[in-house]
């Protein structure tokens, strides 16, 4: 991917004021996300919005946005309910499916926000350019999703929407490289053996994700483990053609 390129029409959207709202996870392509979109887009036309994870995130995550998003207006919103909440109402954990954590606890409040802070914001003339930092190399499900698109849902009379995802073709070292060139780190769960950044523990983690995971957050480990056994349901997604396993038996590692 050429970091220096923009899109024609999002250089149009760009040139008329529109607003450019970065998800911003605390995670590397969300990172990398912001570097490539403050080369191309002023800070004055960007809002950084972080859904905060309660509980389930990890540590010092806001802080690292903060830090590497400097010059720009960043907030940050937290859901209603907490994902322990989420899923004992439900009595199973999201899945591949229904992510039920990613529409209630990120998804939904984070659109709230933008609402208001367009009606806020007449400047950008009610047109936004909601940008996430989903890779086609990460999954065949990403690889087919759309890098640009108007939703038409989010749409009103006063109200643009567009969908994209400004690093859609950027290869995993080219996150990196993305980083590193402006002198920033990722943060320091990268270090620690983590492959990805969200929730501790998610539905899609690898064995190595979730055992590293629960030898730095043994606490929060417990709590999961504690969670599964009540609900007589595990949190990771089945191989296809085995029995589901909780999460003592995947990583190894015994509350």
């Amino acid at each position: 991917m050429k970091i220096n390129t923009l899109p024609r029409e999002i250089k149009e959207l760009r040139d008329r004021g529109a607003l450019f709202v970065i998800n911003h996870s605390g995670g590397k392509d969300s990172q990398a996300m912001t570097i490539y979109l403050r080369k191309h887009i002023a800070d004055n036309q960007l809002l950084v919005v972080h859904a905060h994870l309660q509980d389930v995130e990890w540590a010092g995550t806001w802080d690292h946005v903060i830090a590497n998003c400097e010059g720009i207006d960043c907030r940050q919103v937290v859901a209603k309910k907490t994902f322990f909440e989420m899923v004992r109402h439900r009595g199973r954990f999201p899945s591949i499916q229904f992510r039920q954590c990613t529409s209630d606890l990120k998804r939904s409040p984070i659109e709230k926000l933008i609402r208001h802070y367009l009606k806020g914001n007449p400047r950008f003339g009610g047109v936004v350019v909601n940008c996430m930092g989903m890779r086609a190399e990460e999954s065949t499900r990403r690889s087919k999703q759309m890098p640009f698109r108007l939703v038409e849902g989010n749409c009103t009379r006063l109200r643009t929407w567009y969908n994209w995802l400004p690093i859609h073709q950027m290869l995993l070292d080219e996150v990196f490289d993305t980083i590193n060139s402006v002198g920033q780190k990722a943060h320091w769960a990268y270090g620690e053996g983590m492959s990805r950044l969200s929730c501790c523990f998610c539905i899609m983690s690898s064995k190595q994700d979730l055992s590293t995971a629960a030898i730095l957050n043994p606490d929060l480990y417990k709590r999961y483990v504690d969670l599964e056994k009540d609900l007589g349901h595990t949190l990771a997604m089945p191989v296809k053609g085995k029995s589901p396993r909780g999460l003592e038996e995947i990583t190894g590692i015994s509350v």
